[in-house]
């Protein structure tokens, strides 16, 4: 799923684009000062907080639906990163001012949460420094204007005067970027990269112009050629230069064990040391390699485990992933509404759509609709094979129905398209902003298995075997992560173990020992769900136990987004917030 969380994610009114003049930057502009610390000022100093941090971060704001910052860009010189560094400390000195009897206990949570958020936030600003060590940081915070295209939140010449303010913007951004960005960095980070700022480049003058070809005024569309070409050879720019770093590239991407932990605990409040955390991560491999072996004795009896995979994958549908996964659906809700497993609230909708060139880099993932907007679909994306890969591999990526049933779970139903449903309707406008990686990933994960679990498919063998799978590739995604950073894995002992413990296909194994160079948070799929699974364990172990799924599900739910660990202290009353597993 496409979660704004490394890279962070006012007011510029739409129709003050017309001119096609950039408008004013936040370039110069102080930290948004926060409300003073007093008991009865809380509301005041949260909802503070959300707006000074939206100034800081205006991409974010407009991809939760607040398009009073349409067009905006983060500002990514040394002088706007130090401001948001000083905005978070500050943030989190005034918000521990307030101490726990001045609260009331919804006040007391929501302040937990708010620390948690801009520690998370900080560790990836200042102790990862990534804006100087990571394009990941800049290609997932803010260049996509995928929101002013796929997203109807007005007119199309609206959406239109918004993108060419954002175009507009783009090059002093890649100035900023090349400024920042040190070498050498590692291959995988280059490569990334470049796939990144060329394939915005393609994008800002291929489908982004093309979305509003019908808009019939001469002025605009000129306006938009010349920002799109502008912006798009800033990309290109970058792209090139980045390439040209190939030849001194490194394989140093690892963050060291110390720095790992703390990424643990400032972004998700898990304090389990590294230890317990793999043997954790290994158990479940374990669990899932005997259930894998289990099943493909039904399924594929007399066959290895890798000639059983094989067989899950051949059964392709001939119309192609894309238009299997609008059958399935509408299917999965069915199963969810009558089997009572969570609420689904409201009548929005998933589009399914292939995803765009730029944003190949995962499989598959959701740009869902901001709390901010209504009525709004959000669109589920699936990505097509690398055309540079040999037809085998390419062939292989296509994910057999099975194994695409589970991501359609993961994705959509109940996975995140229903969380965030949820998310959007917390009473906490906090918690329907600010949604943690561990918490998303790990709800969509989760509820791949609580599907089978729920009598999907009747236990049939085939989709069983696609349900490990998945679950296989989330458990090698943990245990890489930990390896990668904090255990000296290199990325090819990492492919190798996508490939041969999660028995993973050669292109996605590819695409995964990349991605945990770049992303070590991606444990956060396996971290999450243990996280939940043990939380329900416990919660409903006193409430009827599968009976009361529906009641943990929608309760779990309510709270918007917050680290898990918080959200255990919540459900079981307990004193601490603490991760159990």
């Amino acid at each position: 799923m496409r979660i704004i969380l490394a890279a962070s994610l006012l007011a510029i009114a739409v129709a003050g684009c017309s001119s096609g003049k950039p408008a004013a930057s936040n370039e110069g502009v102080a930290a948004p000062a926060v409300a003073p610390t007093k008991a009865s000022n809380w509301a005041q100093f949260r909802d503070g907080f959300v707006e000074g941090w939206f100034k800081l971060d205006p991409a974010n704001a407009v991809y939760q639906g607040r398009h009073d910052f349409d067009g905006q860009l983060p500002d990514w010189s040394a002088a706007g990163l130090k401001r948001q560094s000083e905005f978070l400390h500050q943030a989190i000195d005034r918000a521990r001012a307030f101490g726990d009897g001045d609260l009331a206990p919804q006040e007391k949570f929501e302040r937990d949460y708010l620390i948690r958020v801009a520690e998370g936030k900080l560790f990836w600003l200042d102790d990862a420094d990534q804006p100087h060590s990571n394009p990941a940081y800049y290609v997932g915070g803010g260049l996509d204007p995928n929101v002013y295209i796929a997203r109807p939140y007005a007119d199309a010449p609206t959406r239109m005067k918004a993108l060419i303010a954002f175009l507009q913007r783009v090059p002093a951004a890649a100035g900023n970027i090349r400024a920042n960005l040190k070498t050498p960095m590692p291959r995988s980070f280059v490569d990334y990269g470049v796939a990144g700022f060329n394939g915005f480049a393609d994008y800002y003058v291929g489908d982004a112009k093309t979305a509003f070809a019908d808009v019939a005024d001469p002025a605009l569309q000129d306006q938009l050629t010349q920002a799109a070409t502008a912006a798009s050879a800033a990309m290109r720019d970058l792209g090139t230069w980045l390439s040209g770093q190939r030849a001194n590239a490194t394989g140093d991407f690892a963050l060291g064990a110390d720095r790992f932990q703390r990424m643990v605990r400032a972004t998700e409040g898990v304090d389990t040391s590294l230890d317990a955390l793999e043997a954790a991560g290994r158990a479940d491999l374990k669990r899932n390699q005997d259930a894998l072996a289990a099943a493909c004795k039904l399924f594929a009896k007399g066959r290895t485990i890798p000639e059983c995979i094989d067989k899950m994958n051949a059964n392709k549908a001939a119309d192609g992933p894309v238009a299997e996964a609008r059958r399935q659906i509408p299917v999965l809700r069915a199963f969810v509404v009558k089997n009572d497993l969570v609420s689904i609230p409201g009548t929005e909708e998933a589009k399914v759509e292939e995803s765009p060139p730029y944003n190949r880099q995962n499989s598959a993932y959701i740009d869902p609709a901001g709390p901010y907007e209504k009525n709004i679909p959000s669109v589920y994306y699936i990505s097509p094979p690398d055309p540079a890969w040999d037809q085998k591999t390419r062939d292989a990526f296509v994910p057999g129905k099975k194994d695409l049933l589970f991501t359609s779970i993961h994705e959509v139903m109940p996975g995140h398209f229903l969380q965030f449903l949820h998310a959007n309707r917390s009473r906490s406008m906090f918690g329907r902003i600010f949604v943690g990686y561990a918490f998303a990933e790990g709800w969509a994960h989760y509820t791949e298995e609580m599907m089978w679990e729920a009598g999907l498919n009747k236990g049939d063998a085939e989709t069983h075997v696609g349900q490990i799978s998945n679950a296989l590739l989330r458990d090698c995604r943990f245990l890489s992560a930990i390896g990668l950073h904090a255990r000296g894995m290199t990325q090819e002992q990492s492919l190798q173990m996508f490939r041969e413990q999660c028995y993973q296909d050669e292109g996605n194994s590819r695409q995964q020992a990349a991605r945990g160079t770049y992303d070590p948070a991606y444990l956060n799929y396996t971290l999450g769900k243990l996280l939940i699974r043990k939380l329900r364990e416990d919660w409903t172990a006193s409430r009827g136990g599968r009976e009361a799924w529906k009641a943990f599900h929608d309760q779990f739910l309510s709270y918007g987004g917050p680290a898990i660990p918080l959200v255990r202290q919540q459900m079981m009353g307990e004193p601490e917030a603490k991760a159990v597993f």
